[in-house]
């Protein structure tokens, strides 16, 4: 297997980084024991516990930043530590400078080293400097119900609203944006959207999309006017050609897809052009650790190593690759 490697790329003025993704091979797997790498200490807000965490960001060092949705607070919890440390927000809910409001998602620009923040409940896109000493964010997008938030090799920002039902990309300074699916407007069932969430943007431009209501994941490849359903998409189930409320969402250089099927309380991968998917992790074991509460942001590290958000547990799990 490929590991990630972390080059840089050069578009008009701005150095972009760009995360090349693992090579993730097809009959790969993935241990059944997971780790527990943040929380694990029961719902609260001590610095080793989390409250309903939504999303999950992994660096390249494995250092994670977790969307501590009812903490109010972005975390960042290093590989291997046993607690983690307040980066953004942790000052109680509300909308006052330095504070946020049932966050969802939230995204690491390595290039100017800012969070990039879905404050769901203000309603907002929060930029947040990881520079010590920073205890305010700065707003760059109001009165939206944003879910998902991503940004793909030259800086564009990707962003999902659960009211509107679609997705926008922005560039530096723009508040209204380009549609790149969803929105009232659309005739084809394929392109409208129920409760987008989670978002990935692959190194073709191509952008994925949990469609959480539609219990499918879409795509929109690059300058694409249609989808096409590339998970899901026969009704809400739990047979192995279906998913029920999927959140996160991932896809390899393979093309393959992985989805967090939050209801099903199982992590599925779909090959790409697949009709089914293969269930690589479930949470129905007997055993405590092993059981999953709806799992929500779904992740992977250079070496394939897959991160979890256990949403109903308050932790984040690491399930280790295998490799064969």
């Amino acid at each position: 297997m490929q590991c990630a490697l972390l080059v840089a790329a050069m578009y008009s003025t701005h150095l972009y980084f760009i995360v090349v993704l693992p090579i993730i091979p097809p009959n790969a797997t993935w241990t059944n024991q997971n780790v527990i790498i943040a929380g694990g200490n029961g719902a609260g807000n001590a610095s080793n516990q989390l409250n309903y965490p939504c999303d999950v960001y992994v660096d390249n060092d494995q250092t994670i930043y977790i969307a501590d949705r009812l903490n109010w607070r972005v975390m960042q919890w290093k590989a291997g530590a046993t607690s983690g440390q307040v980066v953004a927000g942790g000052k109680g809910e509300g909308n006052h400078y330095g504070q946020l409001n049932e966050i969802t998602d939230v995204y690491l620009d390595k290039t100017t080293n800012n969070l990039i923040i879905c404050d769901w409940g203000n309603e907002r896109v929060v930029l947040w400097s990881l520079q010590n000493g920073t205890t305010n964010g700065q707003t760059i997008l109001s009165n939206i119900t944003c879910y998902g938030v991503t940004m793909d090799d030259q800086g564009f920002l990707y962003v999902s609203d659960i009211v509107n039902n679609e997705v926008r990309r922005y560039q530096v300074g723009e508040t209204n944006g380009t549609l790149i699916g969803g929105g009232s407007a659309q005739v084809n069932p394929v392109n409208q959207l129920s409760y987008p969430s989670n978002l990935f943007v692959d190194q073709n431009y191509s952008v994925y999309v949990s469609d959480t209501n539609n219990n499918r994941v879409v795509k929109w490849a690059k300058d694409a006017t249609d989808a096409v359903v590339v998970a899901g998409g026969n009704g809400r189930g739990y047979a192995i050609n279906q998913l029920d409320h999927p959140f996160g969402v991932y896809v390899d250089q393979l093309g393959t897809v992985y989805v967090s099927d939050s209801f099903g309380n199982r992590t599925v991968r779909w090959p790409i052009g697949a009709t089914q998917g293969t269930v690589f992790i479930e949470g129905n074991s007997l055993v405590q650790q092993d059981q999953l509460a709806y799992p929500r942001g779904l992740s992977f590290d250079h070496f394939g190593n897959c991160y979890l958000v256990d949403w109903g547990n308050a932790r984040v799990l690491r399930y280790d690759i295998i490799t064969n």
